[in-house]
């Protein structure tokens, strides 16, 4: 077989791959009780019960646990605790910047978190908002633990993954450990499930900010999505809506105009740029579609 008929072979397969994901995923996310009936929800989840039926229960001693931080719902911490937690957030603990602000890691309880933080008055809405957040637990998704409102800042507790995020090992810090193609398909259907829980919610949950750098890893490769709501917690927060850089987004869905305007279906836009960097390890930024009139779905075509 001659270099170039592998090569053709290769990319068709890999093209053939990332438009029966796409679909998959497109058709498992609008099936409104899919993600309460499968596996992922099912006895191998340790937070099976749904929004609605949590609601109804009530926060009795029924409700699911979280195995270290108690009932599933979001704990008030104390500044005290969050500072004794991360040294005094020391730069040292200092892991990283997300649409929320800083990201520090912890040790909370004799458990390693990961704690978000940004400048903020006390808002009750802030508190509504992360009530709700908290009860969305799915093996897929990164589960809000808690929250301060203390001395100017405004903090939210997530479980911590130590594996990091998928831009690190496609092209980042980790990019020189391999990872199989089984590995890769592995990873696309773990978020898939992860936001495909967040669309069968009821009222749906659109993510509005998804991206490879909010897709991590545990330490087994299990996919965890990050930044659940955060955009819509944002917007409702901030007084003069959250501000929206000027720099091209190549995960946004260019027909919605601003975040605030997300769907379901700009998640999938963004779902599917993400295979496209989870298939050919580079940055979508720097495949070429960017810095011309045609969108990436053109652009596919065009390479096809």
């Amino acid at each position: 077989m001659s270099k170039s008929y592998a090569a053709i072979v290769g990319g068709a397969a890999g093209v053939v791959l990332v438009a029966g994901l796409i679909i998959l995923w497109f058709c498992k996310s609008h099936f409104k009780n899919f993600s309460n009936k499968n596996s992922e929800t099912g006895s191998s989840d340790p937070y099976p019960i749904a929004l609605g039926e949590w609601n109804r229960r009530g926060r009795s001693s029924s409700t699911p646990s979280h195995p270290l931080f108690g009932p599933q719902v979001a704990r008030q911490f104390t500044m005290d605790e969050l500072e004794q937690a991360t040294k005094q957030f020391n730069e040292s603990n200092l892991i990283g910047y997300g649409s929320f602000g800083s990201v520090y890691k912890g040790l909370l309880h004799d458990t390693i978190v990961a704690i978000k933080r940004r400048p903020g008055a006390p808002r009750e809405d802030f508190v509504t908002e992360v009530l709700y957040l908290s009860d969305i637990r799915h093996r897929n998704l990164v589960s809000l633990l808690g929250y301060c409102q203390e001395r100017g800042s405004q903090m939210l507790v997530f479980d911590y993954i130590p594996n990091g995020s998928m831009c690190n090992h496609l092209y980042g810090l980790n990019s020189s450990t391999k990872l199989e193609f089984k590995q890769r398909l592995s990873i696309a259907l773990g978020a898939a499930k992860g936001l495909c829980h967040l669309h069968g919610l009821n009222p749906p949950l659109v993510h509005s900010n998804f991206k490879t750098a909010n897709v991590l890893v545990d330490e087994n490769f299990i996919v965890k999505v990050a930044e659940a709501g955060i955009s819509k917690l944002l917007e409702k927060i901030e007084e003069a809506g959250p501000s929206y850089t000027s720099s091209v987004n190549v995960f946004q869905d260019p027909e919605i105009g601003v975040p605030r305007n997300s769907t379901a279906m700009s998640d999938i836009y963004s779902f599917g740029v993400f295979l496209l960097e989870l298939i050919t390890g580079q940055e979508a930024v720097h495949l070429g579609f960017l810095g011309s009139d045609e969108s990436l779905i053109q652009w596919m075509e065009s390479g096809i």
